[in-house]
C-alpha cells in the first residue's frame, strides 16, 4: 500500500487516525459542494473503526499540505458479479477549494489506482454527480469513460408506519 507520495508542497499518505477530525471536516466540505445531506456530527467516531480495526472495511488517503489536510480520497474493494473480479470502488476524492488545479486530484487518482492495483482489483468505479462538470471533465482527462446510469438509495428496513394517506380526488368522470 501507499506510505506516503511527495509533491511540491505537501505529500498523499494513508490517514491515520490522530487525522480524523480533519478528514470529518473535509468530509462536511465535500457534502455541502454536493449539494448531499450533512454529515452526522459524529462522523469521526464512526470512521474510526471503518478505517483503523484489524481488518478496515475502507481505505482513506490525505493530502498533507505542511501539516493541513487539504483534500482526501476514500475506497473500499467490492466485487462485479457480471465480471466476476474485484474492483475498488472510490467513494470520495475531494480536494479543498485554495488547492483545485495544483494537481493534487489527479495525485489522489493515480495514488487510489495504485492502491487498488496493489489489493488485486481489475478496475477503479466511482461516480459524481452529473452537473459537476468540472469533475467530468478531470476524469476523462485521467482517461476514465463514463457510464450513464442513475443511483438510487433504499433505507435496508422500512419505514416506521405513518397515517394513512387518503386516497386522491378523481378529477373528473367515473373511475
Amino acid at each position: 500500500m501507499l506510505t506516503g507520495t511527495a509533491r511540491p508542497g505537501g505529500v498523499i499518505r494513508p490517514a491515520t487516525a490522530a487525522d480524523l477530525s480533519a478528514v470529518a471536516r473535509l468530509c462536511a466540505a465535500h457534502a455541502a459542494f454536493e449539494r448531499a445531506e450533512p454529515v452526522p456530527a459524529d462522523l469521526a467516531a464512526r470512521l474510526e473503526p471503518v478505517l483503523f480495526s484489524a481488518h478496515p472495511r475502507a481505505w482513506c488517503l490525505v493530502v498533507d499540505h505542511g501539516g493541513e489536510l487539504v483534500g482526501y480520497a476514500t475506497y473500499s474493494r467490492e466485487f462485479s458479479t457480471w465480471q466476476a473480479v474485484d474492483h475498488v470502488h472510490l467513494d470520495c476524492l475531494f480536494v479543498t477549494e485554495p488547492h483545485r488545479g495544483e494537481g493534487w486530484g489527479h495525485a489522489l487518482l493515480t495514488a487510489v489506482r495504485d492502491a487498488a492495483a496493489a489489493l488485486g482489483a481489475e478496475e477503479l468505479q466511482w461516480q459524481t454527480p452529473d452537473w459537476n462538470t468540472d469533475a467530468v471533465r478531470f476524469y476523462h482527462r485521467a482517461g476514465a469513460r463514463g457510464r450513464p446510469k442513475v443511483r438510487f438509495s433504499l433505507a435496508s428496513a422500512p419505514a416506521p408506519p405513518s397515517a394513512p394517506v387518503p386516497a386522491p380526488a378523481c378529477s373528473g368522470g367515473a373511475p
